[in-house]
């Protein structure tokens, strides 16, 4: 009896092991109805991804959204307004004034700031209520370490994770796009070092995925290989200015004025990575350019 017992524990164990092993490869399917808009452009002048933002949402311009705005120490909109997120509450009435200049911006019925530094506040119900009624949420740039450190494990991706689920739209430009992965790059907020351990867990809404912004822009193109060299069962995608992912269920398809970049491991002729054009669809699943 004893014996059996063991044996039934090692068969979950494997089967435990073998479900792992399947979520960091990034073969499993993606289980979320809803969407995502990575962009990777860090200024909020990339018009395009912001309409495809709002046209994916079920309610269109009449929605009502969430902005983050954790990663950034201070955004300027295309109109010259300034926002500096505040270290404490945000029923400021600048905040609102802000709120007010997105709405704007996004051309959306309702914009509500989500923000806060503290993760037992990013933990509470009371501050991850309002993306309940959300249509979507869209997450600024800056830095992904300080939305790892506000938001990682908390209430508040719980419900984004919900959102996503019930078929809601999630995007995000530079540091958003990033969190959006499993593996964050230049995720420590004090030096702009590319891989830093315990600094490098995203979201995982994009199973075993690392997403490089500002790609051929920041001149980029190398910094994947590292990482994928390190860390080989990933699938990096480098993302330039003014190109943005559409992403639904297990396809992406580019849109924009430039391109992505392609790293997983192989080298194709003298290159470890290979480019996607605005047009150019891809299997999340198989892992290559849909023909």
């Amino acid at each position: 009896m004893g014996l059996k017992f063991i044996r039934v524990k090692v068969g979950l164990l494997l089967i435990l092991v073998s479900l792992i092993v399947l979520d960091v490869s990034g073969q499993g399917k993606n289980p979320y109805k809803g969407t995502f808009v990575i962009s990777g452009t860090g200024s909020f002048d990339d018009s395009l991804s912001l309409k495809a933002f709002v046209n994916l949402l079920k309610e269109g311009s009449n929605s009502k959204i969430i902005f983050i705005p954790t990663a950034s120490s201070g955004i300027k909109l295309p109109n010259g307004y300034i926002f500096i997120p505040p270290k404490g509450d945000t029923t400021l009435e600048y905040v609102r004034v802000f709120e007010k200049e997105l709405e704007s911006l996004f051309r959306v019925r309702k914009v509500t700031v989500l923000h806060t530094r503290d993760k037992k506040i990013a933990s509470s119900k009371a501050f991850s209520d309002p993306i309940k009624s959300a249509d979507g949420v869209w997450i600024g740039s800056g830095n992904a370490g300080r939305l790892a450190d506000a938001y990682l494990g908390t209430e508040t991706q719980t419900e984004l994770e919900q959102l996503l689920t019930r078929g809601g739209v999630i995007g995000g430009n530079s540091a958003g796009a990033i969190i959006l992965g499993s593996y964050v790059v230049r995720g420590w907020t004090e030096k702009p070092m590319l891989m830093a351990k315990g600094h490098d867990k995203g979201f995982g809404f994009l199973k075993a995925i690392a997403v490089n912004p500002h790609l051929i822009t920041a001149k980029r193109e190398y910094e994947l290989i590292s990482v994928l060299h390190q860390f080989p069962k990933l699938l990096g995608i480098g993302i330039d200015d003014y190109t943005t992912l559409i992403v639904k269920d297990n396809v992406f398809e580019v849109i924009g004025k430039s391109k992505v970049a392609i790293y997983d491991n192989k080298k194709y002729g003298d290159k470890w990575y290979y480019w996607l054009e605005p047009g150019n669809r891809f299997d999340l699943i198989k892992r290559q350019k849909i023909e």
